[in-house]
């Protein structure tokens, strides 16, 4: 590539003994010339020329001195490395344009063997100069990528680590989450765009922030399905539990989000929420020139599964047994065995409660009545009527006997 070098000096002879010097060098491409004469016109020949990658000048010029260019050189975005010319003697304006941000200098008379690796040099530091804005903005355009998918803090450690093997794709036991919103296609129909447009980037946005605030993946953005990660693409031994809180958090996100947007007429549905933990094929599926990182797997159809099942059940979050037993301090109320849709095996799986729900006597009136379901014990429709009776709201238990009602028995529950 030539370099394209710029000399400003007002000596006359200066053009033709420096196109002679260099009359080699010229012919085979490895560097051009462009001169000005004073600091004046080197700022038009830079507008003319945005090619020019360094700057010669004397310090000595009519209408505009070398210090006075450098200055303006220093204070534009993209600023040229410059070589500084004067007078031996004049050592106090070289220290002064060394201090201004001048790259080198050299002292009148030229030496031009002395001009020749003096550019040199400089071109080499331009070019390392460039490779690392070039890494930057690579690192920042990376960085902006990641950040749809990955909190920030773990999207800083994907980008700034480039043997990072996460993104290939490969089996990881992961915890899943997957969330949707009730009555939302109803919710589409009736709502305006302006409206619904506003309403859903709030939404997604805010989810996502809670999603990051536990260091989980957004794996998946669909209308208004949500499905998040944890374990992928980086380790976290904690990742059950990490889903559980992050689970938590979402609905009580949700939940206020949805009241919010009702006091101003507009009928948001609940957000439901499933949760699995269990291997998946996990990796960056986009092939070479889209990033797609998500999950496939019967872990995560199965967390998908559990966010439906909640519409039966009238929960708004469905766990299974295997995310709640390898969380820390889960706290929660099972919920049955469930045939989940396209299934023959039964999960068990639990409705989490946060410490303040979990240590209220209800529970503990529900625990005995689930205890006496499962033993086949006839006190169970009396319990769960008497629990129903004092609270009216627990949509779980009025699906227990409402099941019992109609003849069910045991706490297997096949789900459509």
């Amino acid at each position: 590539m030539t370099t394209t070098v710029l000399v400003v000096d007002d000596e006359p002879d200066l053009e033709a003994l420096i196109l002679q010097k260099f009359r080699r060098q010229i012919r085979d491409g490895v560097v051009s010339f462009v001169f000005a004469r004073d600091g004046l016109d080197a700022l038009q020949s830079i507008e003319q020329n945005p090619q020019v990658d360094l700057v010669v000048s004397d310090i000595n010029m009519p209408r505009m001195d070398g210090l006075s260019l450098l200055a303006k050189l220093q204070e534009a975005e993209d600023k040229k490395s410059t070589i500084i010319v004067s007078a031996y003697g004049d050592m106090s304006n070289i220290r002064t344009a060394m201090n201004r941000g001048a790259f080198d200098f050299l002292t009148k008379p030229i030496d031009f063997t002395d001009l020749e690796t003096t550019i040199q040099k400089t071109v080499r530091h331009i070019e390392i100069l460039r490779e690392a804005q070039r890494r930057q903005a690579e690192a920042e355009r990376a960085h902006a990528s990641l950040s749809r998918y990955f909190s920030p803090q773990l999207a800083k450690r994907l980008v700034t680590n480039s043997n990072d093997e996460g993104m290939a794709v490969r089996w990881r036991e992961v915890a899943t989450i997957f969330t949707d919103i009730t009555s939302f296609t109803s919710l589409i129909e009736s709502a305006a765009p302006e409206v619904l447009g506003e309403m859903l980037n709030e939404y997604v946005g805010g989810m996502t922030e809670v999603v990051f605030a536990h260091e989980g993946t957004v794996a998946k953005v669909i209308g208004d399905a949500i499905e998040v990660l944890f374990n992928a693409p980086s380790d976290q031994p904690d990742y059950a539990t990490r889903a559980v809180a992050c689970a938590h958090d979402l609905d009580g996100w949700a939940e206020a989000f949805r009241l919010r947007w009702r006091e101003k007429g507009v009928d948001f549905g609940a957000t439901r929420i499933g949760v699995h933990a269990g291997p998946a094929l996990v990796g960056n599926f986009g092939g070479s020139r889209f990033f797609d990182y998500t999950a496939y797997g019967d872990t995560i159809n199965t967390a998908a599964r559990l966010e439906a099942a909640n519409k039966f059940l009238g929960t708004r979050i469905c766990a299974s047994m295997t995310v709640a037993n390898a969380a820390e301090n889960f706290r929660g109320r099972p919920v049955g065995d469930l045939i989940l849709r396209g299934r023959s095996e039964a999960l068990r799986a639990y409705e989490p409660l946060k410490p303040e729900a979990f240590a209220a006597a209800a529970t503990g009136r529900y625990s005995a009545a689930f205890a006496k379901l499962e033993a086949g014990d006839r006190g169970a429709m009396p319990a769960f009527a008497a629990l129903v009776g004092m609270h009216s709201d627990d949509a779980l238990a009025g699906f227990h006997l409402k099941r019992l009602l109609n003849g069910g028995k045991g706490v297997r529950v096949e789900l459509g």
